[in-house]
C-alpha cells in the first residue's frame, strides 16, 4: 500500500459525503452526517437516497452500495 493510498478514504466514504453535500436537504433531512461513517450508515443513506430523492440521488445510492459490497 502507497502512503498516499492509506491517506485517503474508502470510496464509500466520499460517495456518504456526496450524498450529504448535494441531496442533504431533499432525501437526507432526517439523518445525521457521521464523521467516521461504517459502510452500515452508508448503506442507511443510500436506502433514503433511493426512497426520497430524485433519479441522480437513485444512482448515487447505487454506487454507494457498489462502493460498500466492495469493502467485503
Amino acid at each position: 500500500m502507497t502512503p498516499s493510498e492509506s491517506t485517503q478514504p474508502p470510496e464509500y466514504v466520499t460517495l456518504y459525503r456526496r450524498a450529504f453535500a448535494e441531496f442533504g436537504a431533499l432525501a437526507l433531512w432526517n439523518k445525521r452526517l457521521r464523521e467516521d461513517p461504517t459502510p452500515g450508515d452508508a448503506l442507511v443513506v443510500a436506502r433514503s437516497l433511493r426512497v426520497e430523492g430524485n433519479l441522480q440521488a437513485r444512482k448515487l445510492a447505487e454506487q454507494i452500495e457498489q462502493a460498500c459490497r466492495a469493502t467485503v
